[in-house]
């Protein structure tokens, strides 16, 4: 098990390695950060003493380098926009990134997984076609859009949740709300292919055969043999949460780390964007190394793979 787990490890850590060296070098040949964070009117010394400051009048190897030896000693560097350290000009939106976030996945799971059940024991019937339509029409829809419908219905119509901001709970519902709707239509939809596929194996036809109760044949073996596949599902819900959240902040003017990545995207302050990128990244590795985990303790066949 131990050897499992340090092999998906070294991946992990290949893979975050890999990202960071593609952020760096496709930012630095976007355009020039002196351009975008100085005004039309800056002259070319001001121009030049930017580059000089950060850094940016060295090639673009040696910046690199430079950049992974600070990153070793937890150093990702300084926002151009207020010269504070990186991480704390994200970490101060965090809270509000999590508060969404993390509500919005249990939600997602709360309705998802009994809806998925549902549709799957009462298979092609009104409840199953109602389910899946519910399902087709939640994930298709793009998040944003999702939450400027929301924002139409809830805010401009019927004018009994805000818009935007973040300063009390009812700020938060409609941005919670979208997340946990897409998330919940696809956890709904995964549950009910894969409860059907488990539902339809021999071992279950022979527990009927024995007169066992159809709740407990679905509780004690269908559900454990489906933990699988939807472990899978839920671990790529989890780890897009963080990255979502840059689609779905901004459209609530929500001040978490999506609308902080957005801003600092559009002013050119890369500091904070290769840091966000990181932290990206590092959740969404540590979610799939948590998956591997989780396979190899759900079913020891693949410790040895």
């Amino acid at each position: 098990m131990m050897g499992f787990i340090l092999a998906r490890m070294v991946r992990a850590i290949v893979v975050l390695v890999f990202t960071v060296t593609l952020v760096f070098v496709v930012l630095r040949l976007s355009g020039d950060p002196a351009q975008q964070m100085l005004s039309s009117q800056a002259g070319p010394e001001a121009l030049a003493a930017f580059r000089t400051k950060w850094g940016f009048d060295r090639s673009i190897i040696e910046q690199y380098l430079i950049y992974i030896a600070s990153a070793f000693r937890g150093d990702f560097g300084i926002s151009y926009a207020d010269g504070r350290d990186v991480f704390t000009v994200i970490g101060e939106r965090i809270p509000k990134t999590l508060a969404v976030t993390v509500s919005a996945f249990i939600l997602s799971l709360l309705i998802g997984v009994p809806v998925g059940i549902l549709a799957a024991v009462r298979r092609e019937s009104a409840v199953d076609k109602g389910v899946m339509a519910g399902a087709v029409l939640g994930y298709s829809i793009p998040n944003f859009l999702l939450g400027l419908i929301f924002i139409f219905v809830f805010a401009v119509w019927l004018r009994v949740l805000p818009s935007s901001g973040s300063s009390t709970w009812y700020h938060a519902i409609l941005p919670i709300a979208t997340f946990a709707l897409y998330n919940a239509a696809v956890v709904a939809r995964f549950m009910r292919s894969t409860l059907i596929d488990v539902l339809g194996q021999p071992y279950i036809a022979a527990a009927r055969a024995d007169g066992i109760p159809n709740w407990e044949i679905i509780l004690r073996h269908a559900l454990p043999n489906a933990a699988i596949p939807m472990v899978t599902t839920i671990g790529f819900i989890a780890g897009g949460l963080l990255g979502g959240s840059a689609l779905i902040e901004p459209v609530f003017a929500w001040p978490g780390i999506g609308s902080g990545f957005v801003t600092a995207t559009s002013t050119g302050d890369l500091s904070v964007v290769q840091a966000t990128i990181v932290l990206f990244t590092a959740f969404m590795v540590t979610i799939n190394l948590t998956v591997d985990v989780l396979y190899a303790v759900l079913n020891p066949k693949i410790r040895k793979q």
